[in-house]
């Protein structure tokens, strides 16, 4: 078996506010195997977010060791390594000032190594990829439906053709027929670009689409890890809650239906 893809071991997440201090994460460890679609879950608190962001080198933890790609996380924003990860932010985070080719191509642009017409063309090639056509190029982020914000800034997220893609929350604020579009879309391109996915969501449906394992997160630390299958069976109380609830129905109709494999 390959080396994983992200390797987090003992690691804590501690905030100090005055006098107050907040433990997260204590002794958490997780391994992301390559190509797979690795979900977090857990209830708000648990520090989901924070720890896509520790993965991506935005956030420090307190102490223990994150590595991505055989690499400390620290240096993903160091000699070019940001290339090798992908983010997808809840919101897009597009810039508004920006076109929609200006988007997809200011990582390149920030390089300063490439010239304009092959950036042109790649930012094209990445808006194309994700479905939207030339015709959606040069308008600006409030022309833009939530759903073709999210394809935005996934290729933005691709245009440098990074081996791992985060994502946080990818379907919310969508509608349920645009949110199965770009489930579809995920699972396309995880397929065809051979991406390793770690993924953050709420939305259950989204979940079993896409999840080939699911990480869920209490106690301060993962308390399992595995197939969508297992992770229902396994006895806590937040899993009852969360998958077996009246929430939950329509979703475990999808585990019926999809294999889960990649």
């Amino acid at each position: 078996m390959s080396d994983p893809v992200v390797e987090i071991r003992r690691l804590w997440t501690v905030f100090q506010d005055g006098d107050k201090k907040t433990v997260v994460h204590k002794d958490l460890d997780l391994s992301v195997e390559r190509g797979e679609v690795m979900s977090l879950v857990g209830c708000s608190g648990t520090g989901k977010t924070v720890l896509l962001r520790q993965i991506l080198g935005l956030a420090q933890p307190t102490q223990g060791e994150i590595t991505v790609l055989g690499k400390p996380a620290a240096e993903l924003g160091k000699h070019g390594a940001a290339s090798r990860v992908g983010m997808l932010f809840q919101h897009g985070a597009l810039f508004s000032a920006f076109t929609v080719l200006e988007n997809i191509a200011f990582p390149l642009r920030e390089l300063k190594t490439l010239p304009s017409a092959l950036i042109h063309e790649t930012a094209l090639v990445k808006l194309q990829m994700v479905g939207l056509g030339a015709d959606a190029a040069y308008k600006m982020p409030s022309d833009l439906s939530g759903g073709m914000i999210k394809r935005v800034a996934l290729a933005r997220a691709l245009i440098m053709d990074p081996p791992l893609l985060l994502l946080d929350e990818p379907t919310s604020g969508l509608d349920p027929d645009s949110s199965d579009s770009f489930c579809a879309l995920l699972r396309s391109l995880h397929r065809d670009l051979g991406l390793t996915v770690v993924m953050v969501t709420h939305d259950l449906d989204t979940l079993f689409e896409l999840s080939t394992r699911i990480a869920v997160l209490a106690e301060q630390k993962v308390i399992v890890n595995a197939s969508p299958k297992e992770v229902i069976a396994f006895p806590h109380p937040f899993i009852h809650d969360f998958f077996l609830g009246e929430r939950g129905q329509r979703a475990m109709e999808l585990l019926r239906e999809y294999p889960f494999t990649v």
